[in-house]
Formats: structure tokens, C-alpha cells, sequence
């Protein structure tokens, strides 16, 4: 899979432009709240609120498209659809899915910043 299909970076440049000097700390702060994030998840699907793993999960994949994660933006809206549906048969598959997108992802976003 090209970088590309995991970030978009058009969205990751206009965005550098718009935040200017605060950028690199909106990198960070989208890290560390996807780290939160991903924990919260594995915490909710130990449980039975599929309410709540909708909600997390729409959460995620709205912060995640407004960072130009595109790949984990849609496994996040896969996982959304699936508690909406009340469909929890593999939904730990589903997150170490995102889990290891999330890892790919966090390594394209360490490297730009270090460009």
C-alpha cells in the first residue's frame, strides 16, 4: 500500500499552513489522543455498551479525518457501522486492524515532522 492510501498529505500541508508554528504540536496532541483513544476501545469492547463503542469509534474517525488519516479514518467508520449494527462478532479483529494502521500511520507523521 502506498503512503499515499494512508495519508493524505494535501490535508497534512494545508493544514501546516493554517496552524503555522502550532503544527507540530497538533501532531503531537493527535498521537497521544489516538493512543487514549485505542485504549479506550479495547477497555469498551471487553463490555457490552456497543453504544459506546459506536460513539468512540465515530470520535476517532472524525479526529482522524481532519488529520488526513485516510486509511484508519475508514476502518474507524467500519468499526462504527459494525456497533451500530450491533455486529460484535470480530470487532477485536477490527480494532488490531486499526491498531497496527494507527502504527503506520504514526510513523508517516513522525517523519514529516522531521522534514
Amino acid at each position: 500500500m502506498s503512503v499515499t492510501q494512508h495519508i493524505s498529505y494535501d490535508a497534512l500541508n494545508s493544514l501546516k499552513e493554517v496552524m503555522e508554528d502550532d503544527f507540530n504540536f497538533l501532531i503531537e496532541t493527535f498521537l497521544h489522543d489516538s493512543e487514549d483513544r485505542l485504549g479506550k476501545l479495547h477497555e469498551l469492547l471487553g463490555g457490552d455498551d456497543v453504544d459506546a463503542i459506536r460513539r468512540a469509534s465515530h470520535s476517532f474517525k472524525g479526529s482522524c479525518s481532519n488529520l488526513g488519516a485516510l486509511r484508519l479514518a475508514s476502518l474507524c467508520a467500519a468499526l462504527e457501522r459494525k456497533a451500530f449494527d450491533r455486529n460484535i462478532a470480530d470487532l477485536a479483529v477490527d480494532l488490531a486492524e486499526i491498531e497496527e494502521e494507527f502504527l503506520i500511520v504514526k510513523q508517516i507523521m513522525l517523519d514529516f515532522l522531521a522534514h
